[in-house]
């Protein structure tokens, strides 16, 4: 049976080529896709396009972007058994982190991808991404149903889960990593999927669903040697954030002067949500494991445990637009939704 997929084009270097006469990197016309890369007719699928206008940097991505994405897979949802969404890497895994929380009852491949060369380059490397994007969006198991139906990110021969990834290298092919999950599926000669790691859903059949109400009253608190009391206090005194994002040494580590331990207790008991991730781009925050990380615990600081903070922020927008309890939001943040985060 033939597969239909479809392929979205958000923006970002992938769909750059040169122009012949100027020399300039200029955006081509994505419906020609093929005449790109012909080797996509090869395969057989039906596979028809779909393109933002105007295209948008990915440092322009904002979460109404991410509600109006999601618009396009529900309403062709029915009709495609994958999706391909070509996307700028800066800000890709915040893209797939969103969309991991904002797509419920998610049953197809959902693969963003793109490259660090634009596709008319002679060197790039958006050809093979296009190219195993399509063939694991396009891939069932025996059963029939889809092999990886989760919003992933294929690069450089590796799909990693979207809600773990991070972008690691400006400059390298290999531009993102997951550090704290193993792969989906490596990329070499055959495609070898890791069907254990996979989330599948426990039940088949239901509908999808989009969380297009995001709360983004979110920030982000980076600790570090030397950090004023006033630095502290402006981002969890601010008037507008409903919750905080703490960026902690080590594994959930933060200073223990009275007066840092006081301003958190003060904005926990004003209503604020605080998530406690680490900086460290491996290892998971154990707020046990030291007694810095346990007066944070007693204050009643979340923990984050493995997640990225761009997991992190992106959950907190989701379930901040979908729930008013925060006893209900506090609730969710420490349960793996989407495989994001390892219980510890």
């Amino acid at each position: 049976m033939s597969r239909s997929l479809l392929m979205i084009y958000t923006g970002g270097t992938i769909g750059m080529k040169q122009d012949d006469k100027t020399k300039a990197l200029v955006p081509f016309d994505f419906s020609q896709i093929v005449r790109e890369v012909p080797e996509l007719k090869k395969f057989g699928y039906k596979i028809d396009t779909y393109s933002f206008d105007p295209v948008i940097d990915s440092s322009d991505i904002t979460p109404t972007f991410w509600v109006e994405l999601c618009k396009v897979i529900k309403n062709n949802y029915k009709k495609y058994d994958g999706f391909v969404i070509l996307h700028g890497t800066d800000t890709m895994s915040y893209t797939a982190s969103a969309l991991s929380f904002m797509l419920e009852n998610l049953e197809k491949p959902i693969i963003l991808t793109g490259s660090q060369l634009p596709i008319g380059m002679l060197r790039t490397d958006g050809k093979e991404n296009i190219i195993s994007s399509i063939e694991i969006a396009a891939a069932k198991r025996g059963d029939g149903k889809a092999m990886v139906p989760e919003v992933c990110i294929y690069f450089e021969s590796q799909l990693y889960r979207g809600n773990r990834t991070i972008k690691y290298n400006a400059e390298n092919f290999r531009a993102f990593r997951s550090v704290n999950y193993q792969v989906l599926a490596e990329v070499g000669i055959h495609i070898k999927y890791n069907p254990h790691l996979i989330n599948y859903p426990k039940s088949w059949g239901k509908q999808l669903k989009i969380s297009d109400k995001l709360d983004t009253n979110v920030a982000i608190l980076k600790i570090y040697p030397g950090i004023i009391k006033q630095a502290i206090d402006s981002i969890l005194f601010s008037t507008w954030s409903k919750a905080i994002v703490l960026e902690t040494f080590g594994s959930g580590n933060a200073p223990t002067s009275r007066e840092f331990l006081e301003s958190i207790k003060k904005a926990i008991k004003n209503g604020k949500i605080i998530v406690n991730v680490t900086q460290c781009q491996a290892g998971s925050v154990d707020m046990k494991a030291y007694a810095t990380g346990a007066s944070l615990e007693k204050l009643g600081v979340i923990s984050g445990y493995d997640g990225t903070t761009e997991a992190t922020l992106c959950k907190l927008f989701v379930l901040m637009g979908k729930y008013s309890d925060k006893e209900e939001i506090k609730k969710k943040m420490k349960q793996s939704l989407r495989g994001e985060i390892t219980i510890i």
